[in-house]
Parts: structure tokens; sequence; C-alpha cells
């Protein structure tokens, strides 16, 4: 297989606040709004550049996402930012009514999200974003792997016309992707072709995907890695001609089994080409207080549980 290396662990909020760093040099109607964190969010770069453009809401998301849709109406490009729980649970119906359903030009920037926020617990951990998001028409909605990619997804949504969410984390991950990638909304990026089983994998658990593959190199099976970097609209295609080859799937993603990537890849299969799959999410439950590793071996969302599912569902194949 393919082999990768993590030039050095960062976080993916990191690439935002990067990505939208560059945004702000750019494009002149990119705004931003933030409620409450800027420095979570790592905006403090934008805003010493383009004090003008940046909206200090407070803890009032819900008002920050009203006060987005309005900025659209003048032409503007606004991202919010705050964390992923707070961006979509807390403020679900201004995103539905002032958002998505007349298809305005926001951008929801959510950090944090998933289980590895780590020690901040339950409450701040949201695992059901991806199922809120994906059920909105007219949403987008990104879950990138790295900060290289995170960076590149950053710049690419300011080009798109419409709602886009796009969720990424707290804690250091490896960073593995192009520094110079150009970044295609709704387009899988195949990481390591295989012929036994495809494993397509979302975020934080791309880099866990990958790690299973050698794993499983070392088995003598050969595992197909692909990085589902959009989960709405799906790369359908780019998950039937790999399941077509290999004939089995696991799906690996940092958030419910309800509702996220693998449910909707197993309607494109259920649909259009019936082939078992195996899922690698947490097994609807909340999460606790704990570091991101300790919760990911815990919730079985690591590399080990890829590698289970993978043997699990080449048994079903057979």
């Amino acid at each position: 297989m393919k082999k990768y290396i993590d030039s050095g662990k960062k976080d993916t909020r990191s690439g935002f606040g990067a990505g939208l760093a560059e945004l702000g040099r750019t494009n002149p109607n990119v705004v931003a709004l933030c409620a409450d964190l800027i420095g979570s969010l790592k905006m403090d770069e934008f805003i010493a550049e383009n004090p003008e453009r940046f909206f200090q809401i407070g803890i009032a998301e819900a008002n920050m996402m009203g006060i987005a849709a309005g900025l659209t109406i003048g032409g503007k490009i606004p991202f919010t930012g705050t964390f992923a729980n707070f961006s979509t649970a807390r403020v679900y119906d201004q995103i539905r009514q002032s958002i998505a359903y007349s298809g305005k030009n926001v951008k929801i920037c959510a950090s944090h999200a998933g289980i590895t926020l780590g020690e901040d617990g339950a409450t701040h951990q949201i695992l059901e974003d991806i199922g809120l998001m994906k059920m909105l028409p007219h949403m987008v909605v990104i879950n990138p792997c790295d900060y290289n990619q995170t960076k590149a997804a950053t710049l690419a949504i300011a080009e798109y016309e419409g709602p886009v969410y796009l969720r990424f984390g707290r804690p250091k991950v490896a960073n593995f992707t192009p520094a110079d990638q150009t970044f295609e909304i709704g387009k899988a990026v195949m990481l390591s072709e295989g012929t036994d089983v495809t494993i397509v994998a979302t975020g934080h658990m791309v880099w866990e995907a990958l790690i299973a593959a050698e794993a499983l190199e070392a088995k003598g099976i050969s595992a197909e890695v692909i990085n589902i970097h959009t989960i709405k609209p799906l790369d359908d295609e780019a998950i039937l001609t790999s399941v077509k080859k290999t004939g089995c799937i696991v799906t690996a993603e940092e958030h419910n089994y309800y509702g996220g990537l693998g449910e909707s890849v197993a309607r494109v299969l259920a649909t259009q080409h019936p082939t078992p799959q195996e899922f690698v999410a947490t097994q609807d439950t909340f999460g606790e207080s704990g570091t991101p590793a300790q919760l990911m071996e815990k919730y079985g969302i690591d590399h080990t549980a890829i590698e289970k599912a993978a043997l699990k569902v080449l048994d079903r194949k057979q």
C-alpha cells in the first residue's frame, strides 16, 4: 500500500485559522463572526489584520446565525465560529429557518467536534452534528482529516455559493496530506488502492484507517483507503467503484453510527449495489471526560477497531 508520512502533528482548528487569515488577505467580502471563542477557533490572525471585518457576538449563538444570514444579503461571505455543539444543536432552528431554507451563503465553521474534544466531557462533545446538518436541504457537510486539508477546505468553501458546515477539532493529529492540495467539494480522495476490502473514513479517522490498513497488509490483506472529506454531497461513484472491486466495506467516523457517514454509505449501497458493510462509530451513546486516545479506544473508533471491523466484514464477504 502507499505509505504516508506525518509531517508533524497539528490541530485541524489551526488549519481553519490559517485558511481564514489567507482569505482575509485575498477576498474582501469574507467576514468573520465568533461567539466568544476567538482563541479556540484560531481567529486571532484574521482579526488582527481585518478588525473592521470581524464581529464578536458573545455567547449568543442563535443571534450570530441570524446576523450571518443578514450579512449575505449585502454580498458578504460570513464565516461563523464556535464549538460544533453550539454551531448545530444549540442553533438548529436558526440555521434551518434563516440559512438553509433560503440557501444563504453562510459558512458554519465548527471546532471541537466529536469525542476527541477530550476532557471537556459529554456536554461539549457532540456526536450527532453530521446527522443534523446533512438532513438540511441545501447544506454541504465537510469533515477534513488534517491541518493541510482543513486549510484547503476553508479556502474552497469561500468560492462555493451556498451554506456549508465545516467540521474540525481540537487535538493535534497527524498532518499528512499535501500542503499545496486543491480541495474539491464532493470529490473523495483515493489514498491507497487495494483489492480485498474498502475502508472509507472521514475526519480524524482517516489517519486511523491508514494505520489499520498497514496492519492488515502485514496479514496479507489488501485494503483500499478512501478519504471522504465531504459527507454531503457524497461521492457515490468513488464508493461504488471501490466496492465493486473489493466486495465489502468498512466506514469509519468520529460520530454516532446513527445519522453519520456510515448511514449515507449504506443508503448508496442498498439502492445501487448491496454490499457487506461494517460500521466504526460510536454506538448511540454520549461521551465522557478523558484524553482523546483513551476515549477513541473506549468507544471503539481507533485503528484497532477499524482493523477488527475489516476482518469481520471479510468473513461476511466469504
